[in-house]
């Protein structure tokens, strides 16, 4: 069982790697391409046709995959009223463990709509008119970030589980 446990691990560290990086370049390079796509217009009257469609891309799965690590990282936001005014842990734990349902199933609703929306973004071929990107590159972004959150509300939700039924 540990050595499961250790994979996924591994796994899981192999693939916050990954998107650490990605959002990394994928920041620096929505930043730069703005600054670049302003100075050239604003300074230099020169149009840089295509730019849009590229910052749109970069920043769809910008997004997506910072939501994804700010659920990896349980560092989402959250209103936790109960913890503040109560010092019943039971309670809290309770109440977590009823957020966390309702996480976890909002992200099986958040697969299986971000899966259509890319199911028909590959059906329609649709794609930007200046440097013909598929539309389903961007629309993947949601797809991804739908499954690695239901992934990790699954993780969360046996988290919430083992701590308030198998206490030790």
């Amino acid at each position: 069982m540990r050595a499961i446990v250790d994979l996924f691990t591994s796994i899981d560290n192999a693939l916050a790697a990954v998107m650490k990086v990605a959002v990394v370049v994928m920041g620096l390079f929505v930043s730069f391409a703005l600054v670049f796509g302003i100075v050239s217009r604003s300074f230099l009257g020169v149009q840089v046709f295509g730019l849009e469609e590229l910052v749109l891309t970069a920043a769809m799965w910008l997004y997506m995959l910072g939501a994804a690590m700010a659920s990896r990282e349980r560092s989402h936001l959250s209103a936790d009223f109960i913890e503040a005014f109560s010092k019943n842990e039971t309670l809290k734990e309770v109440i977590h463990l009823i957020a966390t349902t309702l996480s976890l199933v909002m992200a099986v609703f958040f697969v299986t709509w971000s899966y259509s929306l890319f199911a028909w973004g590959l059906e329609k071929g649709q794609v930007t008119p200046v440097f013909s990107i598929p539309q389903y590159v961007s629309q993947s972004s949601l797809f991804v970030a739908s499954v690695l959150l239901l992934l990790y509300m699954l993780r969360d939700f046996i988290h919430d589980v083992g701590k308030l039924f198998f206490k030790s």
